[in-house]
């Protein structure tokens, strides 16, 4: 009797990438029709059943792949640097383009005080690791909601945090002063899946990777 091969589940960040990676995945031949009229679902099917789409929040995407229950994921490289996972990042889509930057009051100053300097972010990781690499001994201060209040309301002396137009810093008072680094959205692959579903998953990286060079 003939069984069937488990269809590859791919895994996408609920919003604007998703909207962005049904573009690509529609690009390369993928019918993305059940995900589009989703209604209240999280998994979804193409219709030759061979792919499956769950949709979750971006740092979930990578719980799901680096544990195998999604073979392909789709999250942002903001989510990668911060959370330290064992999966390969095998294509830079070029969607969902920022950066981190610091950003702070134009009062600012970084170099002069002993003080050591409060920064305030969403990503203590990223924010260590660039400023550990400055030689800056800072404190980091995590926040949840808007970072933006932090320097104006004297919780912190400066932020780091995604910038993509500056506009909500200009809005606030607030402007940049370093940029860390520049972010996208990535495809990443679990391990296992990467040589157990060679072929199937190979295929796709191969379309993908010619959809965003060619676009």
């Amino acid at each position: 009797m003939e069984t069937m091969e488990k269809p590859i589940r791919i895994a996408l960040t609920k919003g604007r990438l998703e909207k962005a990676a049904v573009e690509i995945f529609e690009g390369i031949g993928i019918d993305c029709t059940e995900l589009k009229d989703k209604g209240r679902k999280l998994i979804f099917k193409d219709g030759e059943g061979k792919i499956e789409f769950v949709l979750v929040k971006a740092a979930d995407v990578l719980t799901y792949v680096e544990h195998g229950a999604a073979d392909i994921g789709i999250v942002g490289k903001d989510t990668l640097m911060e959370e330290n996972k064992e999966f390969y990042e095998v294509v830079d889509l070029q969607v969902g383009k920022c950066k981190f930057a610091v950003a702070s009051l134009p009062t600012f100053k970084m170099n002069e005080g002993y003080r050591r300097k409060k920064i305030a972010t969403k990503y203590p990781n990223v924010t260590r690791n660039y400023f550990g690499k400055l030689g800056h001994d800072v404190e980091i201060i995590k926040i949840e909601g808007s970072v933006e209040l932090a320097p104006i309301l004297g919780l912190a002396d400066a932020i780091v945090d995604i910038v993509e137009t500056g506009t909500t810093l200009k809005e606030n008072g607030l402007i940049v002063f370093e940029d860390v680094c520049s972010i996208s959205a990535r495809m990443i692959v679990n391990k296992a899946s990467m040589k157990m579903k060679r072929e199937p998953i190979g295929e796709i990286i191969k379309k993908v990777q010619e959809y965003v060079e060619n676009k």
